[in-house]
């Protein structure tokens, strides 16, 4: 009003002090909407002993109260929606995103806190996770939720950020795929038995699994050809031919549908200097027919950087290597080694002497004929053929992958199974134990930053492992000496010798610090990189969870199927979950 404008400057004061306690409520009320408004947070904190039973796995041992989401207590956070949710959102998204999202909720719902200071989770490890989880949300008609903003929750590293997930990266990836062709069910069903077995051991205490567990992260695939499987299983076991259901639902091989990137690296072979690990997917590759089932499995290597593989299949009993293509393409019997090739036949003995059947010399069984080979042989000695997964697993990636043929009948009777477990039990788990050979350790520079892509190299094997986003890294290795080296774009070489002693098995921890050759790190030359990679990548823009039939809209006012686990909260619901609320 005109008077107010007109009074004397003293009034000013005493009217807005009047105006604002009038606003209070309202103001409250619209800060209590996620993401409105966020109070200056302080990094003075008290710590305390994290009590909260989904986070106690955390890589750090306190947090603070309140948290970032201003919770007091450790009742009030375990009775938030929030805390809820952490709790099933795996079994919500049916296990299709990465259960690291867990403890990406925990560095937010209790914050690592350290010397009486806040430290706030990474936005790039937060980033990560969102770009590979959203497709799952989406799936299930869930908005992304809102204390796991990556912007308002996380800070970069430039601010001094901790990783929630480095707990984990310290141990290796390991796989196992099985039915890749759909007739071929043993694998299917040892892969079944033997995440029971794991689990079960665990619980009962068995000290040699709790200790593969504890130290490894372990990725069970049963069925990459499920369309196949259906279609054997219909003639049912015992009369399935050699060929119902080895291809997809698309008429395909998958183990012939993997970019052929072997006979690139026979070429690059040939020329001083250059590189034959890592090679790009040629863009003609995908000017063919690229199975779905493949593309997920291609999008599943890119964004966990597994260290040992497996494949199960079924027709013959003996274990082969790569590489799986001859160095000459009219032979289709020549023995065509990898760099690794030391490595390779450790990592198939391993699984072959351990099996009792494989390794026993009676040549008048399945598998026989390998006998004299120790039941291990070179894939492209044994048979010929290009865009096999190992090949490309171990050429594109940091993956060691071996193929296990488990035995000549490719889809037994069902009374047949449980001996077949047991001949494989311990090949398995000693194969997994495998992962844990050669060396490993960090790459960073002099104030201990990662350094993602760092090229790992030993003298003597063409062939580099390249470090992962935390700049951690494995390399399998036989033993013997060595002489290692780190580099990276826009760093200095460094060089170590290593020895690696015949009954070493635990990997040997072998760490670098690299100096930037101008004084200062190339982050924005390696982002700029990075961004670059991935939009020419079109793994980028495969979402595996995309529905080929489209969804119904909602009509107005009903809910989603999974908001009855949210029913007991009565007014504290998490509306911010609801996409169109």
């Amino acid at each position: 009003p005109p008077s107010v404008a007109m009074g004397p400057p003293r009034v000013l004061p005493v009217l807005l002090a009047a105006l604002l306690s009038h606003l209070a409520p309202a103001l409250g009320t619209l800060c209590a909407r996620p993401g409105l408004c966020q109070p200056p947070a302080g990094n003075e904190a008290r710590c305390v002993d994290i009590s909260l039973g989904s986070c106690s796995d955390v890589s750090y041992s306190q947090t603070t109260l309140p948290n970032l989401l201003d919770q007091k207590s450790r009742g009030e956070i375990e009775y938030s929606p929030e805390y809820i949710l952490m709790g099933v959102l795996h079994n919500l998204l049916q296990g299709e995103c990465n259960p690291d999202l867990r403890l990406l909720g925990c560095s937010v719902v209790a914050p690592k806190c350290e010397g009486g200071k806040i430290m706030k989770p990474c936005r790039h490890v937060c980033e990560a996770l969102r770009k590979s989880c959203l497709p799952a949300f989406d799936a299930i008609d869930m908005a992304w939720p809102y204390f796991l903003d990556c912007d308002r929750f996380f800070v970069s590293d430039l601010e001094g950020c901790f990783d929630p997930l480095a707990k984990l990266r310290v141990k290796p990836e390991f796989k196992y795929i099985g039915n890749m062709h759909g007739n071929e069910v043993v694998g299917k069903e040892l892969l079944i038995y033997l995440a029971q077995y794991l689990c079960s051991e665990y619980l009962l205490g068995n000290p040699r699994i709790q200790t593969l567990i504890n130290n490894t992260r372990i990725h069970l695939l049963p069925s990459m050809n499920p369309d196949g499987y259906e279609l054997a299983a219909e003639e049912g076991a015992g009369y399935n031919g050699w060929t119902n259901g080895r291809q997809t639902a698309q008429n395909l091989d998958l183990n012939r549908n993997f970019p052929d990137l072997t006979a690139e690296a026979y070429r690059r072979a040939k020329i001083r200097g250059a590189r034959t690990d890592h090679l790009p997917i040629p863009e003609s590759y995908w000017w063919g027919k690229v199975a779905p089932e493949t593309k997920a499995v291609m999008k599943w290597l890119k964004s966990i950087p597994f260290v040992l593989s497996a494949s199960l299949h079924g027709g013959d009993l003996v274990v082969s290597y790569p590489y799986d293509y001859s160095r000459h393409p009219l032979e289709e019997k020549m023995f065509s080694p990898t760099p690794d090739e030391k490595t390779f036949k450790l990592l198939s003995k391993a699984y072959a002497d351990a099996h009792p059947v494989i390794s026993d010399k009676s040549e008048m069984r399945c598998g026989g004929n390998f006998v004299k080979r120790g039941g291990i042989i070179n894939g492209a000695e044994w048979y010929s053929f290009p865009g096999g997964m190992a090949d490309f697993n171990y050429l594109h990636t940091n993956c060691f992958e071996i193929t296990v043929e488990l035995g000549c009948e490719k889809f037994p009777m069902e009374d047949q199974l449980y001996s077949l477990w047991h001949q494989n039990k311990e090949a398995l788990v000693k194969f997994m134990e495998m992962v844990h050979r050669g060396i490993k350790g960090r790459v960073s520079d002099k104030f201990g930053n990662p350094i993602e892509n760092a090229r790992i190299s030993v003298k003597g094997i063409r062939h580099d492992i390249l470090t992962a986003a935390d700049g951690d890294y494995w390399r399998l290795l036989p033993s013997g000496m060595y002489v290692v080296s780190a580099q990276a774009r826009g760093y200095s070489k460094v060089l170590k010798r290593v020895t690696l002693p015949a009954k070493m098995t635990k990997a040997g921890r072998v760490d670098f610090v690299l100096r930037p050759l101008n004084g200062k790190p190339p982050q924005i030359a390696r982002d700029a990189m990075r961004r670059a990679r991935e939009q020419l990548d079109p793994l980028e823009h495969f979402d595996p969870h995309a529905q080929h039939v489209q969804r119904e809209p909602r009509e107005n006012g009903e809910r989603p199927w999974w908001w009855s686990y949210f029913s007991s909260l009565h007014n504290h619901k998490p509306l911010w979950l609801l996409k169109h609320h």
